[in-house]
Parts: C-alpha cells; structure tokens; sequence
C-alpha cells in the first residue's frame, strides 16, 4: 500500500503508480464518498405509460400491482478538468525525491483513477505562460490512458535550465496564471469540478488572479485549489544559517544573502499572501488546499473526495 509520496520511487508508468495512491487511500477510509458504479441501481419510480418496459421491476409489481421503474445512476455523474500548472517555479526543489510539479501530476494521476472508476468524465488542461494542452473531456479508458501519457511526458525530464532569461516584456505583460484561469473559464462550457494545482507565483498583480478565480465560480463551477508548495522553504524559509544564493526559476534572476536575516519579514510576507489567498477562496466559495509536497497524499486528496461526494 502507497500513502505517502515518498514511497513512490517511479514515475515512468503512472497509471501504476495512480492504482496504488488510490488503493492505499481508498483502503483507509471508514466509507467511501464514491457511491456506486453507474449501473448501480438507486431508486424506484413511477412507470410513465409509453416508455419502455425494460427496467420495471416485476418482482415489485407483484407485490403492489403497481408499475414502477428502477433508477440508475447517469453513465456520467460528474465532469471534471483538472488544471496543471507546469511553469519553471512548479520544478522546486530540485533536491530531494520530488518537485511541485510531481506531486500535482500523482495527485492528479490518481484523481484520474478515481474518477474513471465512478464513470466520471475528466480532462486535463495543461498550462505555462499559456494554456498549451486541453484536452476533451470522456469517461473512456483509452482517454485516460491518454492523460496518463501526457502527464507522464511534463515530468519525465528533470533536468532544465535555472538560468534561462525570458524577453523582460514577458513579465511586464501581466501573470499567466490569471490569463489561463479566465480562459479556462471561457473554455469549460458545461458545468465542472475544476481542480488547479499551482504554486500561485505569478508576475501579475494578485487582484488579477483572484478575478480569474472568482470568473470560474462566476461560471457557475465547483472549485478545488490545491495550492502547491514547499512549506519548510517557500513558506517557512527554513534554511542553514549560512550565505545562499538564490535564482528566481522563472527569470533566472539572482540574489545572494544570508536566510537568517531576512527570515522574520519573508516569513511575514509569505503568510499574510496566503492569508489573502485563502481568504478569497473563501468569499468565493471555493475549496483552498494547502498542497505541502511533504503532505500524505490522504491529506491532499481528502478535499477532493469530500467535494465530489457532496456533487455527487
């Protein structure tokens, strides 16, 4: 059984490593929200004349020479597109077993998993500075094996430059967050479970990130962030007291100094950005999950599983 990331010492057959994730989580729960295949029956209901006959249940009909119908759940009972952020900032840490970026690719991974075996429909939308992959959103086997491969491929290469430089009007132009965000929006037309994984480092300003977050409910879709972080550096700063010398992942900008002495105020800093971040997933009615890559993955997908028992 698999319930901790760093258990998983593979990620080139991901839908293997998604069965265990699920299984193991699975496996610790007292009830599962997930309630039944789509050819489960769930309740009876009148016989409306001219329909057909196929799914009366006799056996009833004898007892109260009533016609009714047996129900069954949709073939389809929930859509759902998972948004991934793959931008430079997502491949921290670079030591260590495993990346922001990975951790949200298993998690979604599993999700997938979870989701095909309840006949669910889920895409998957892929995006950097913009939306590069979008994929359709079905309930097929061969469809997930598809997202399988596709997640398989952002990860597979850990290996990239921290030093690139990017045109500086690329930073001027406002975040890519919030520009994906709003297109996801405009591009989901049916009703979802949205869930994004990001580490919400955006070169915009955080007023347009939280309209493109409130442009998704404003679509009148169910909204999980799975915020994306690692707390004991990115949030904590919790690093040996001794000089560094840090590089921006995005720009490839640097600055050397001394942790210690900047502790106290980034660690101000970082917490009161979160604050806000949260509370405004609050004001929108959005599910925040603060995604620690040192985090169980029980704990991560705990908010999902709530969230699509309670659509369900």
């Amino acid at each position: 059984m698999i319930a901790n990331l760093s258990e998983i010492t593979d990620l080139n057959n991901l839908e293997l490593v998604a069965a265990h994730v699920t299984e193991g989580f699975i496996t610790g729960l007292h009830k599962s929200p997930f309630h039944g295949f789509s050819s489960e029956f769930n309740e009876h209901r009148l016989y409306n004349k001219g329909e057909s006959t196929r799914h009366i249940d006799w056996k009833l009909f004898a007892r109260s020479e009533k016609l009714f119908v047996k129900r069954y759940e949709d073939e389809s009972n929930l859509r759902c597109n998972i948004v991934i952020d793959t931008s430079a900032s997502m491949k921290y840490p670079q030591s260590g077993k495993y990346n922001k970026l990975e951790l949200s690719v298993v998690c979604a991974a599993a999700m997938i998993n979870l989701l095909r075996s309840q006949r669910d429909a889920v895409s998957v939308s892929l995006f950097d500075k913009d939306i590069y992959f979008e994929s359709d959103c079905k309930v097929s086997t061969t469809h997930a094996k598809m997202l399988f491969s596709k997640l398989e491929d952002i990860v597979r290469d850990r290996n990239f430059d921290t030093q690139k430089t990017e045109d500086p009007r690329d930073a001027e132009s406002g975040g890519s967050i919030a520009k994906c965000l709003h297109q996801v929006a405009e591009n989901t037309h049916k009703r979802s479970l949205i869930l994004i994984f990001s580490d919400m480092m955006d070169s915009g300003s955080e007023e347009e990130v939280f309209s493109a977050l409130q442009h998704l409910r404003h679509a009148k879709h169910d909204v999980i962030l799975f915020h994306v972080m690692d707390k004991k550096t990115e949030l904590d700063f919790d690093f040996e007291n001794r000089p560094y010398k840090f590089v921006d992942m995005e720009t490839g900008g640097q600055v050397a100094l001394n942790p210690l002495e900047y502790k106290e105020i980034y660690r101000n800093l970082s917490s009161d950005f979160c604050g806000r971040l949260r509370s405004h997933c609050g004001m929108y009615e959005m599910d925040y999950v603060a995604a620690d890559v040192a985090l169980p993955f029980k704990e991560i997908l705990a908010p999902f599983l709530i969230k699509r028992a309670v659509l369900h």
